[in-house]
């Protein structure tokens, strides 16, 4: 349930991002609007492991990602669309193995 995942815990700040530079605050609000729009955007119903898994992966793959701060908002919402509508456990589970 979409509810139980406090979206503020997953927030990016300027010290997480600091392979930005003088660039990490910029970097960090984009890293959040990503979060923002995912979270926003997923089903009430989605299961909370689930969000959580693909919260994780956007850290992951975009927090060092060098279009971050190139892409603009309407590509990243098309991006975040497709992620969800795909999303798959399966396809990441060795991601998310402990």
């Amino acid at each position: 349930m979409k509810h139980l995942v406090d979206i503020h815990v997953v927030l990016a700040t300027a010290e997480d991002m600091e392979y930005w530079d003088e660039l990490a605050e910029e970097a960090a609000d984009k890293l959040n609007l990503i979060l923002h729009m995912t979270y926003d955007h997923a089903d009430d119903d989605i299961e909370t492991q689930q969000l959580e898994r693909i919260l994780q992966h956007i850290w992951e793959n975009w927090h060092q990602d060098s279009y971050l701060l190139e892409i603009d908002e309407v590509d990243l919402q098309d991006w975040v669309d497709h992620l969800l509508a795909t999303w798959d456990d399966a396809d990441h589970e060795q991601q998310f193995e402990q």
